[in-house]
């Protein structure tokens, strides 16, 4: 596998590997064509990834592939994709199926909150380290365990936003989120996340922020009041 400290010059490209091209892609269309519902603030958000996106293909970005890892949770990705197939983001899906096997999957904490070690994990697509290399957004996937309880948690000075791919989540009990819908959260904003019993929920995100705070951002959980 490669790896971002190695010579840049050496690492292949998004010409190169397709298949990741591919990928940023159908996250540019994501942005594009799902509906901001009457937001400016959503709006803004999307066009924001767009033209990060943009420059990423547009400068041919260098593909930095991590060593390959699983998680637990992992057990449930062919099931999440095998069901986001058969809905209205099937595009995205396929192009995700494409570059399943070479995915890092990742807890990004020092200690795993307990109960989640099981039933959640993320794969970074584009960010500091790779694969895809990138210093203005990080990219990625994460994928829920059915009945999966993510806790309470913000992110400093980070605008984040997921867009559900297949299965079905709520976010702080305040609505229901299913293939094609999209939730935005902006800096600061404390949220949980619940997976419905039945299936996997496989969610795309995109982070914004500056560099600062992409590059040091840490995940703190916060319990939530009773």
């Amino acid at each position: 596998m490669n790896d971002i400290s190695q010579d840049p010059a050496a690492l292949p490209t998004l010409r190169d590997v397709p298949d990741w091209r591919y990928m940023l892609q159908e996250y540019d269309e994501l942005y594009r064509y799902l509906p901001a519902g009457g937001s400016d603030r959503i709006a803004s958000h999307q066009r924001k990834v767009r033209e990060a996106i943009s420059r990423l293909l547009k400068r041919n970005a260098t593909v930095a592939l991590q060593p390959q890892s699983s998680k637990p949770v992992t057990a449930h990705l062919r099931r999440a994709l095998s069901e986001g197939r058969q809905g209205t983001l099937a595009p995205a899906v396929r192009a995700l199926d494409a570059i399943a096997p070479l995915l890092s999957w990742q807890y990004g904490y020092e200690k795993v909150p307990k109960g989640l070690q099981q039933n959640y994990a993320f794969a970074e697509l584009a960010g500091f380290n790779g694969p895809i290399v990138s210093e203005e957004i990080i990219l990625g996937v994460v994928l829920f365990a059915p009945g999966c309880t993510y806790p309470a948690h913000a992110h400093s000075g980070i605008t984040e936003s997921y867009v559900c791919l297949s299965g079905a989540v709520s976010e702080n009990h305040q609505g229901v989120y299913v293939p094609g819908s999209m939730i935005y959260n902006p800096p600061e904003h404390l949220h949980r996340i619940t997976v419905g019993k039945r299936e996997p929920a496989l969610l795309a995100y995109a982070w914004m922020g500056s560099r600062e705070d992409l590059r040091d951002q840490k995940m703190v959980f916060t319990r939530t009041r009773k």
